[in-house]
C-alpha cells in the first residue's frame, strides 16, 4: 500500500505558509469586520442606554471614551464599520454587473481594501 505524503488535517501552520489570493483575504475580512460589528454593537448599545440614563451617564461614557481603552474600542468598532460597509458596497456592485472575472473580483478587492484603508485613516485620525 502506498503511503500517501497529503496532510490529513490542516494546522495553522499550514494555513499560514499558503499564499491566499487577494480576494479570498477580502471576502475573509469582510467576514471577521461582520463578527467584530455584531460584538461591537453590544458596546454600543450599552454606551446609548448610559449616556440617555441620566446626565451623570453621559458624563461617565465620555469619561470613559477619553481613556485609552475607549478609543480602542471606538476605534475598533468604525475600522469594522468601514470595511464592512465598503465591502458591502462591492457586493452589491458587484452582483448587479456582469463583472464575475478573475481580473474584475481581484480589482474589485484592491479598490476596497485601498478605501476603506483611507475610511480607516480617517476614523484614525478622528478619534486622536
Amino acid at each position: 500500500m502506498k503511503r500517501d505524503k497529503r496532510p490529513i488535517n490542516v494546522g495553522i501552520g499550514d494555513l499560514l505558509q499558503f499564499r491566499w489570493p487577494i480576494i479570498a483575504l477580502a471576502s475573509i475580512s469582510h467576514r471577521i469586520a461582520g463578527v467584530v460589528l455584531f460584538i461591537g454593537l453590544g458596546f454600543l448599545l450599552y454606551g446609548l442606554e448610559l449616556s440617555l440614563a441620566s446626565p451623570a451617564g453621559f458624563g461617565a461614557l465620555q469619561a470613559s471614551l477619553s481613556t485609552p481603552l475607549g478609543k480602542a474600542v471606538a476605534w475598533v468598532v468604525l475600522a469594522a464599520l468601514a470595511y464592512h460597509f465598503v465591502a458591502g458596497i462591492k457586493h452589491l456592485v458587484m452582483d448587479g454587473s456582469d463583472a464575475e472575472s478573475l481580473a474584475s473580483g481581484t480589482r474589485a478587492a484592491y479598490i476596497t481594501l485601498t478605501v476603506s484603508a483611507i475610511l480607516i485613516a480617517l476614523a484614525t485620525l478622528w478619534i486622536i
